[in-house]
């Protein structure tokens, strides 16, 4: 029997800041929080990765497995500051494919 491939979610991601934000603040501050929740058994099923991340505009794209969604959503909501500074994450949208996602919320 074939394994299954692993099913992926996109979630676009509206950055809530004073302070300019850093792709890899941002991807480290999600990596935390789904740690801090959930582990690192659950860090390891959430296969997190950061697709996009446009500081000027305020969002971010963020990829994990189907599987893991409501973990990671639970996690981006517990987010209270980046870097030291008050700020929080707010999911617009998930999406299985990117250009569904890109056509459905204007980045």
């Amino acid at each position: 029997m074939l394994p299954q491939p692993v099913r992926r979610r996109y979630l676009a991601l509206e950055l809530d800041a004073e302070q300019t934000l850093h792709e890899r603040d941002v991807a480290d501050a999600i990596w935390g929080a789904v740690l801090q929740l959930f582990g690192e058994y659950g860090a390891s099923r959430a296969s997190l990765s950061l697709i996009e991340h446009n500081p000027q505009r305020g969002y971010a794209i963020v990829r994990c497995s189907l599987e893991a969604l409501e973990m990671v959503r639970a996690s981006i909501a517990s987010i209270t500051e980046i870097d030291g500074k008050p700020a929080a994450l707010h999911v617009l949208m998930v999406s299985g494919t990117l250009k569904a996602l890109r056509r459905k919320v204007p980045l």
